[in-house]
């Protein structure tokens, strides 16, 4: 096709999205784990009807509203949560409703995409027509999701092309990209598997604006092109130059105090984290916090902290902290031997009695799982785990870490909240407040050890493969990768076969998903994982199991296997059902 034909196929009228005529229908509710469920709808403007009242008036323990092309996807609190807003769900009038007014935002694009010949080859136009075919449109942004600032944005179908057979493990901050009949601005550089055309310096995501997305759903967007550098034709205010995206100024922070601590060594990584900020998906804001829940409520309580206090996530062992000035810490989560050196200069014979045993020059040995006091100039060092992989250092008081969207939790993968710890970094800690007392010791869960089991619900997406495939899924012993982090745990094992080609349109995905690409290798998401994808979901992990994955380390062995009706009560008892 001619780049002139392309380019007036763009232009034809079309509807705006979410004004089709009707009521919309919901196809069917699929369970996806144990406190959520996906449900399917015959159209996008059923989904956006669907989103739109749920957010205007949520149910007690709703969580995230996560729409997607044709899909919402509902979690909650907990299955009985979940069990009234299904309910509600099949109650509601899905007609179009009013959709908000938006505003056509143009982004000017350097049309230099390494897919681009790709695009070409798949659409059959030349490179000239795919740009014309793409810039000669007003493309709709439809919902948000994948991380925050990435827009979907809904086109007339000129362009349609699936994604990549294996994501790419980086894409540049700033790639124009496309994926089934949608386009999208990457916000900052991430994983992905969409097919890249172009790139654009728009600033998608700044917490510093007071709507930090460019792109709302509503809004209208119009692609330039331009031959150099692109730059931003900005509406509103634009954000200010250098902001540090990810990290906001906490007011409650004591910024101007003497540091807590001093972190002397990362280890392999370091990070703030607290029980995250949920609630924020359809933002493409996923959940963050700890990967291992239990163990940073367990270090807050020995600390004597409000539960969701913020704590040191250490990777590996590896951490050494010096203290300032006089502490009360506790440590948790994988099996670390803990060694505190005294300050130099100080009588190896002195320190507080604080039940830890004494080593050599004066060195001592605190628990696990237990108080224990940390005095100025004195240095704790985690050693490498006997089984873990993540620990959490809770101090008294809690970090004083900047607050981002709620949160003083760091997520890898949005670049949403405080950098990982360097050496040098000294670490801010609240005042002691409230009736929190330091805690007795606790005994902790065990640890995965051997072949470690985590129990799933099958779905949402089981009916994309074949018979064999699940068996072997469910069978086989999965290994945990060199490859994995805080998003997911890359698991080796048997190629899992599917029995539908083509793409699956984008939808939200929970913690716990296990969702699988073209390549036949699982991946399980964990705390930092994207809120939505392209990949189906075979299975998801139960709530009850999601702390065990997170001490997964690389090499551990895994098995799946199906939940009991008892640990997944918020499923079938309700109706929701594989469509």
């Amino acid at each position: 096709m001619p780049a002139s034909e392309a380019a007036a196929a763009a232009t034809q009228h079309r509807p705006e999205v979410g004004t089709a005529p009707g009521r919309g229908a919901v196809v069917g509710i699929r369970p996806s784990g144990s406190r959520a469920a996906l449900v399917e709808l015959d159209s996008l403007g059923a989904v956006l009807s669907l989103a739109r009242q749920l957010d205007a008036e949520p149910l007690s323990g709703q969580r995230d509203v996560v729409p997607a092309a044709t899909t919402v996807l509902v979690s909650a609190d907990s299955p009985e949560s979940l069990a009234a807003i299904v309910r509600r769900v099949r109650s509601l009038d899905l007609g179009p409703g009013e959709q908000r007014a938006g505003e056509l935002v143009v982004i000017e694009t350097v049309y230099d995409g390494a897919d681009l010949d790709e695009v070409a080859r798949l659409t059959g136009l030349s490179r000239e027509g795919v740009v014309a075919a793409h810039s000669g449109q007003v493309w709709d942004a439809a919902f948000g999701g994948f991380a925050p600032g990435f827009a979907y944005l809904a086109g007339d179908g000129a362009l349609d092309v699936p994604r990549r057979s294996s994501p790419r493990t980086a894409v540049p901050a700033g790639s124009v990209a496309l994926a089934g009949t949608y386009s999208a601005v990457y916000p900052r550089e991430s994983p992905g598997g969409w097919q890249l055309i172009g790139r654009t310096s728009a600033v998608m995501w700044d917490l510093e604006r007071a709507n930090p997305a460019l792109l709302r759903p509503g809004d209208r967007v119009r692609f330039e092109p331009v031959r150099e550098a692109a730059t931003l034709a900005e509406r509103a205010a634009p954000a200010t130059a250098g902001a540090d995206m990810g990290e906001t100024e906490d007011a409650d922070a004591p910024s101007s105090e003497e540091p807590g601590l001093v972190v002397v060594s990362p280890g392999l990584q370091c990070t703030v984290q607290d029980l995250g900020r949920p609630g924020l998906a359809a933002l493409g804001v996923g959940a963050a916090g700890a990967a291992d829940r239990a163990a940073l409520r367990r270090a807050n309580r020995i600390a004597g902290n409000p539960p969701g206090a913020a704590a040191l996530e250490a990777l590996l062992g590896g951490l050494t902290v010096r203290a300032a000035r006089d502490q009360v810490l506790a440590v948790t989560g994988a099996r670390v031997p803990l060694r505190i050196a005294p300050a130099q200069g100080a009588d190896p014979k002195g320190g507080a009695d604080d039940g830890a045993r004494s080593g050599s020059a004066g060195q001592r040995q605190p628990p696990l799982d237990a108080p224990f006091a940390l005095l100025a100039g004195e240095t704790l060092t985690l050693g490498t785990p006997a089984a873990g992989l993540r620990s959490y250092v809770a101090v008294r008081g809690g970090f004083a870490a900047p607050e981002a969207l709620g949160s003083r939790s760091t997520d890898t993968l949005a670049g949403i909240g405080p950098e990982p710890l360097r050496a040098g970094d000294a670490l801010a800690i609240l005042p002691i407040g409230g009736a929190h007392v330091v805690g007795a010791p606790e005994v902790p869960p065990p640890l995965p050890e051997g072949v470690a089991v985590l129990h799933v619900v099958v779905g949402p997406r089981d009916d994309w493969f074949t018979d064999r495939a699940l068996d072997d899924f469910l069978s086989a012993e999965w290994t945990v990768t060199q490859q994995s982090n805080r998003v997911g745990l890359r698991l080796d094992g048997p190629r899992l076969e599917r029995r539908r080609d083509g793409e699956l349109a984008s939808e939200g995905t929970v913690l716990g998903s296990i969702q699988v690409p073209p390549n036949g290798q699982p991946v399980l998401f964990l705390a930092d994982h994207p809120v939505t994808g392209g990949y189906p979901v075979i299975a998801v992990v139960v709530d009850a199991d999601l702390d065990s994955a997170g001490q997964l380390p690389p090499g551990a062995r895994v098995r799946f296997a199906a939940a009991t009706a008892s640990a997944r009560t918020s499923a079938q008892p309700l109706g929701i059902t594989h469509a």
